[in-house]
């Protein structure tokens, strides 16, 4: 008998032959797709200064020396290419200005070539956008309905937003990471108008749209942090208070917030007792419970920049505590001779802490996570607060000078000094000021700082320095930074204690 085919194996023995002459034709015209980006890390995203690179990644091969000549971005953003098979790199020099858009363009880029008689093909013209953080600031409000308010000033925007209810008054504040959020503390108006301070940790939204940075950028998110970033393109309205810690049972005595926003460390004491035994150390992780630093004692504290320890003043010394032990009060490390951490280097490579001397001086150190430690001045007046420039290069001081005269008087002014050659420059003067709060733009381009009016002992003024005192009014200055042989601050309205946004 005559075997005859089925119809379906007619169909898909004809399909096979097809493909296989449609295949024969492509591998013998050669590969007709075009060159091109197939991502841009950084498209339409809002990057700070965390953010040190983005990647062009490409379909084919390319020519990386043309790349290269014909890379443009406007306004020009310093860098240095690197790339690896068909991902390109470009890693910023230069801290990424704040309130900016950039435009990335490739053209006329040919692919590499497979062999000496191939004849390149030329990419498809790319255009890539991407903008800096808005240049935008928060305040403590002094004046009429906005005393005690959390205050978000854009610059970027020319927009200015009350941040917190008028129930609510604000003593302390901290930026979460991204700028997105403000965790703060705060009294109702009612229980601190009867002298009653017994503040609740609150966190408020700033509006801002938070980008971390791309996983696959060359950026590192600390683990623990990153329920904190799984909305990430989201943007909240301003204004929106959610209580993270009441007052029920313990006062809130001061508060810190790690770098990366995912942990809250706290020192509070219980309502009932008294004296400075009952003050405990806790710590409240993002998504986590409560929980106590067992053991833990001592005076004023900082989160180091890695999130998952503490420095803390103990006795002589300063103790470097784990977080994440289940064992806390055993010292990482322990610095006999300081006693206050005042700042960070972002990286945690160093930080800066002040060293009381015998003959009633300060000195101020520079010490590295490799444990050298330089002094940097000494100084018969107080040594306020100290930042580090976003490059590491320089050291921004608030320092005070104490009168010859027979009256004990300190004048505070601002300093900045070079790290290479440990030269102090004096760069501006605060006379009749006693306390000063300081802030540095996060791309280094601009320092915020109030002018306290301080009001009567016995006035009812709600807002107060960072010394208890009172205040009636409060001027805000900015001060750029790009041309400092002519240093002029101008006022930018009223507030006290003003912080940038990361």
């Amino acid at each position: 008998m005559k075997y005859r085919p089925h119809p379906l194996d007619r169909i898909a023995m004809t399909v096979m032959v097809v493909l296989t002459i449609l295949i024969g034709i492509i591998i013998l015209g050669g590969d007709h797709t075009t060159p091109m980006v197939r991502e841009f890390t950084w498209q339409d995203k809002k990057v700070g200064i965390e953010d040190t690179a983005f990647i062009l990644s490409f379909n084919r091969t390319m020519d990386w020396s043309s790349v290269e000549e014909h890379l443009s971005l406007t306004p020009a953003l310093p860098g240095k290419l690197s790339w690896s098979g068909r991902r390109l790199a470009y890693t910023l020099t230069e801290p990424i200005p704040y309130g900016t858009e950039f435009q990335v363009q490739l053209n006329q880029v040919e692919e590499a070539r497979r062999s000496p008689n191939d004849q390149p093909k030329v990419m498809r013209p790319f255009s890539g956008l991407f903008r800096s953080r808005d240049r935008a600031y928060v305040y403590l409000g002094v004046n009429g309905e906005e005393s005690g308010r959390l205050i978000l000033n854009n610059l970027t925007r020319k927009r200015k937003t009350v941040l917190t209810p008028a129930d609510l008054v604000v003593t302390e504040f901290k930026p979460y990471p991204y700028g997105d959020r403000i965790l703060f503390a705060a009294t109702h108006r009612d229980q601190e108008t009867q002298g009653n301070f017994n503040p609740q940790l609150y966190t408020v939204t700033t509006g801002l749209q938070a980008n971390p940075p791309n996983f696959d950028g060359g950026n590192t998110i600390v683990s623990g942090a990153i329920d904190v970033f799984l909305d990430r393109e989201s943007v909240t309205a301003p204004g929106q208070i959610e209580l993270i810690l009441d007052n029920k049972q313990y006062q809130i005595l001061k508060f810190d917030l790690a770098v990366d926003g995912s942990r809250i460390v706290l020192q509070r004491a219980p309502k009932q007792g008294t004296g400075l035994g009952q003050v405990s150390l806790w710590q409240l992780p993002a998504g986590e419970s409560l929980k106590p630093l067992d053991n833990v004692q001592g005076g004023d504290f900082l989160i180091a920049p890695d999130s998952r320890s503490l420095v803390i003043a103990q006795g002589q010394g300063l103790a470097i505590l784990p977080l994440d032990s289940a064992v806390n009060d055993q010292p990482l490390g322990f610095l006999p001779k300081f006693g206050m951490v005042l700042s960070f280097a972002k990286d945690g490579s160093a930080a800066t802490m002040v060293k009381f001397n015998p003959n009633f001086t300060r000195s101020l150190f520079l010490v590295t996570n490799q444990g050298q430690q330089t002094e940097l001045l000494q100084i018969s007046g107080s040594i306020l607060s100290a930042i580090f420039g976003p490059k590491k290069e320089r050291l921004y001081c608030l320092l005070t000078q104490v009168s010859s005269g027979e009256q004990y008087v300190e004048t505070p002014y601002l300093a900045a000094i070079d790290l290479k050659t440990q030269q102090e420059t004096r760069l501006l003067d605060f006379p009749n000021q006693r306390d000063i709060s300081m802030s540095l733009a996060p791309d280094g381009s601009a320092l915020l700082f109030d002018q306290a009016i301080e009001a009567s002992p016995d006035s009812e003024e709600r807002v107060q320095t960072n010394q208890g005192s009172p205040v009636m009014t409060s001027n805000l200055w900015l001060l750029p930074l790009q041309a400092e042989q002519r240093l002029q601050p101008y006022t930018v309205g009223s507030g006290l204690n003003p912080q940038w946004l990361p």
